[in-house]
C-alpha cells in the first residue's frame, strides 16, 4: 500500500468519534422537538384554547391535521405548544438536578470525611422515596406551577445524579495524576475542574440524557393525574388525560400526544445508547 493511501481517514473522522445511523436518527428527532418547542407559538394554526370545531373528537382532516379534542380544540396546535412545556420543564429540571448532583458528587469525593458521609446519607434518604409519590405530595401541598414542577423534579433526581457522579469521582480521585496534583499543592477547585471533571464528563452526559427521559415520564405522569401543567395550557401528559375518553373511539386526540411522548423518550435513548465510544467511555 502506498504512503498516500495509508492516511485516508482524517483525524476528526476516527471511528471512535462518529455516530452510527441509529444515533443520528435519535439526534434528528431530538432536534426536531427542540425546534418545535422553541418555534411552537409561530407554527400553531389556531389559538391553543380556542374552540374551532363544534364536533368533539373529530377525525383528521385538511383543516385539523390531528383532529380535535373533547372540546373541539385543534390537537395539532396543542401538541405543538405542549412540546414547549414538556421539553422546557424537563430540560430545566434535568439541568438543575445534574448540575447540582455533579458538583456535590465531585466535592464530596475530593473532600471526603464527615462532609461526604453526611451529604451521602442525607441524599440517600431522598432516594428511598418513589419519585412519582414525592412529586404528588409536593405538588398537591404547594400547588402546581411551572417553577414548582421544575424544582420538584430537580430535587427528585438530584440524589441519583449525585451518587453516579460521586462514584466516578472517587475512582478518579485515587489516580496517580490527582495524587501528583495534590502533592503540588493544588487546591480543591483545581482538582475538581481540571483533573476530575474532564475525566467523568462523558459518562455524566450519558446519565443526563437518561435522567431527562425519566423526568419526561414523571412529568407526564403528574400531568395525567391532573397535577402538572394547568389548563388552558397543557403538556403532552395533560393532553392524554384530557382526551382519554376518546381512546375507545380511536380518536387522534389521545393518540398523537402519546406518540409525541414515545418519540421523544425513545429518541433520547437511541442517542445515548449510540454515543461515540470516545464520548461514552471517556471524554477527551
Amino acid at each position: 500500500m502506498s504512503e498516500k493511501n495509508s492516511f485516508r481517514l482524517p483525524a476528526n473522522r476516527k471511528p471512535g468519534h462518529r455516530f452510527n445511523w441509529v444515533g443520528r436518527i435519535g439526534l434528528a428527532i431530538i432536534l426536531f422537538w427542540a425546534v418545535v418547542a422553541v418555534a411552537g407559538p409561530w407554527l400553531t394554526p389556531y389559538p391553543v384554547g380556542k374552540i374551532v370545531d363544534w364536533d368533539y373528537f373529530s377525525p383528521m382532516s385538511s383543516a385539523f391535521w390531528m383532529g380535535t379534542d373533547y372540546l373541539g380544540r385543534d390537537i395539532f396546535s396543542r401538541v405543538l405548544m405542549g412540546a414547549r412545556y414538556t421539553v422546557g420543564i424537563s430540560l430545566a429540571a434535568v439541568t438543575l438536578a445534574c448540575t447540582g448532583g455533579i458538583i456535590f458528587g465531585m466535592v464530596a469525593a475530593v473532600i471526603g470525611g464527615w462532609f461526604d458521609i453526611i451529604l451521602s446519607r442525607l441524599l440517600d434518604a431522598f432516594n428511598g422515596i418513589p419519585s412519582l409519590l414525592f412529586g404528588l405530595v409536593v405538588v398537591a401541598a404547594v400547588g402546581s406551577s411551572i417553577p414548582v414542577l421544575v424544582l420538584t423534579l430537580a430535587v427528585v433526581y438530584l440524589p441519583g445524579s449525585y451518587r453516579f457522579a460521586r462514584a466516578l469521582a472517587v475512582n478518579i480521585n485515587t489516580m496517580d495524576f490527582v495524587t501528583v496534583a495534590r502533592a503540588r499543592g493544588e487546591r480543591t477547585p483545581y482538582l475538581i475542574l481540571r483533573e476530575i471533571l474532564p475525566n467523568i464528563l462523558g459518562p455524566v452526559l450519558a446519565d443526563l440524557g437518561l435522567r431527562f427521559v425519566f423526568i419526561v415520564l414523571v412529568l407526564s405522569g403528574l400531568s395525567f393525574l391532573g397535577l402538572g401543567v394547568q389548563p388552558p395550557n397543557a403538556d403532552w401528559g395533560a393532553l392524554v388525560r384530557e382526551n382519554i375518553e376518546g381512546l375507545s373511539l380511536g380518536a387522534p386526540a389521545v393518540i398523537f400526544p402519546s406518540i409525541a411522548i414515545a418519540t421523544l423518550t425513545i429518541s433520547v435513548n437511541m442517542f445515548i445508547d449510540n454515543l461515540p465510544s470516545k464520548i461514552r467511555d471517556r471524554s477527551e
